[in-house]
């Protein structure tokens, strides 16, 4: 029996592993504190060593069982949307605050699907906003507004 690589898998895993590995080498240049009191550098080194894992992983299997996969056309109505998420979120969460800039990234990105419904969208919204809040803002301590100086806030 023949094994086939897949030149696409190993391709992909090999840029993993350089962007995995170009986090590492950065975050070497930072603290990384100890388990139960994190430095700068303790995210970007982890971060960093998982992706270069998953990509070898990938390379791994590229090379021991690959197989060739053929892709559909490009969704470029979700592409699109996700890009204009990141990119509104980025340009509002200062002016708006956290709050509605986060639930208008998630409708946004909810929206990105073909077959979402309006109101799956919006509860997916609203439970990503809470959880995002609770995470980033409460848990974390995020310095940022709730609802921005472009509310009145």
């Amino acid at each position: 029996m023949e094994r086939r690589r897949s030149l696409p898998d190993v391709l992909a895993g090999g840029v993993f592993v350089l962007i995995g590995g170009a986090f590492v080498v950065g975050a070497l240049g930072y603290e990384p504190g100890t388990p139960l009191r994190m430095g700068p550098g303790a995210f970007p080194l982890l971060v960093g060593a998982v992706v270069a894992a998953l990509g070898l992983a990938i390379v791994v299997k590229g090379l021991v069982a690959g197989e060739v996969i053929e892709f559909g056309p490009v969704p470029w109505r979700a592409v699109g949307a996700i890009v204009l998420a990141v990119l509104f979120f980025g340009v509002t969460v200062r002016g708006l605050g956290f709050v509605p800039a986060s639930a208008v990234t998630a409708l946004l990105t909810a929206l990105a699907g073909s077959r979402v419904r309006l109101l799956t969208a919006v509860a997916v919204a609203a439970g990503l906003t809470v959880a995002g809040t609770l995470v980033f803002v409460v848990g974390l301590q995020l310095r940022v507004p709730l609802l921005g100086p472009w509310l009145g806030f």
